[in-house]
């Protein structure tokens, strides 16, 4: 079965075109993950309150499938998640955009060294896009998450790229950010 994986606009808002990582690229790059603290309220939300907000509880029943943009990792058969529509992209420009995401009950925000994938990326087809300081799209592309690395690599030589986002290319879900560092 298919599964898609938000609006956490405040919490990043202007960070991409005015964030401290507006550095030069050394070669060296990090996964953001969503904070929890974004989301954890919403657990305790009724489910008539959440349909109100177009976001359902939902009980985790095949792995991989619910990819989780807290924890960065795929939830385990029986747990709970909620599938919210989220603004991933929320800037003044034409690409500001949403799309759902799944978020797992009682997680930490996941905290990628500098480099490391996480395994929950390994096993999917992705697709990145590039964004100036502007938040313009400049680039695109599309890889196997073993391939990931190169994939940002190879975007990231470019000197307007001062961000990437990660989705999962079939369904188009929004995964996560990538920003450069020293």
């Amino acid at each position: 079965m298919a599964r898609h994986g938000g609006s956490i606009a405040s919490a990043f808002a202007g960070h991409f075109a005015t964030g401290p990582w507006r550095i030069e690229l050394s070669g060296s790059f990090q996964l953001v993950a969503l904070p929890y603290e974004r989301f954890a309220s919403l657990f305790d939300r009724s489910d008539a309150e959440l349909l109100a907000m177009d976001a359902r509880r939902v009980v985790v029943d095949d792995k991989p499938g619910f990819p989780c943009r807290v924890s960065l990792a795929d939830a385990e058969i029986g747990e709970t998640a909620l599938l919210i529509s989220f603004v991933h992209h929320d800037t003044a420009s034409p690409y500001r955009a949403s799309g759902p995401i799944y978020v797992r009950r009682g997680v930490r925000t996941a905290m990628p060294a500098v480099g490391e994938i996480p395994e929950m990326f390994r096993h999917r087809l992705l697709s990145l896009r590039a964004y100036d300081a502007s938040a313009m799209l400049v680039n695109a592309d599309i890889t196997e998450g073993v391939e990931l690395e190169e994939s940002i690599a190879r975007l990231f030589a470019d000197d307007q790229v001062r961000y990437l986002h990660v989705h999962n290319a079939r369904p188009g879900c929004f995964d996560c950010s990538v920003v450069r560092v020293s």
